[in-house]
């Protein structure tokens, strides 16, 4: 039987795939749980007008994030910090940190967005880069100074 995903399905394929199972196993488990639907001719139509309208969204989408990431290029943060002997930071500066900082100048980012392979822990300039959408990152300069 040949079906359409409505979403992902690991070990079938990606949504708007269309896959042939065996009969049991869409009839019993896929169509049930609405992970796919019947590939017939009117649901085959259904998929295309599905396609455009995603891809429409996924542009919208893809827009609005270079529009924000242009604003945020534009933006530098300073994280002042506390510092022992020989300007070593008490603790690290963490996404979550740096999210705070931009949230106060306007810009709302979601820290699990800000690619920060591991914690700040010195003083300096650092470009981190931010990933707004799957096709779009912005990088922002975050300033640890001194308190």
């Amino acid at each position: 039987m040949e079906i359409i995903l409505r979403q992902d399905y690991e070990g079938l394929g990606k949504t708007g795939d269309i896959v042939k199972v065996k009969d049991g196993y869409a009839r019993n488990y896929l169509i049930p749980k609405g992970i796919a639907y019947i590939a017939s001719k009117e649901n085959r139509k259904r998929l295309e007008n599905d396609l455009k309208v995603r891809s429409w969204r996924q542009e919208k989408e893809k827009r609005i994030a270079e529009e924000f990431a242009k604003k945020l290029e534009s933006v530098s943060c300073t994280i002042p910090v506390q510092v022992g002997e020989e300007d070593k930071l008490f603790g690290s500066v963490t996404s979550q940190n740096i999210a705070d900082a931009l949230s106060a100048q306007g810009f709302e980012v979601d820290r699990r967005k800000i690619q920060l392979d591991e914690p700040i822990k010195s003083l300096g300039i650092y470009s981190v880069p931010i990933k707004l959408h799957p096709e779009v990152q912005a990088m922002v300069k975050v300033w640890v100074v001194k308190e």
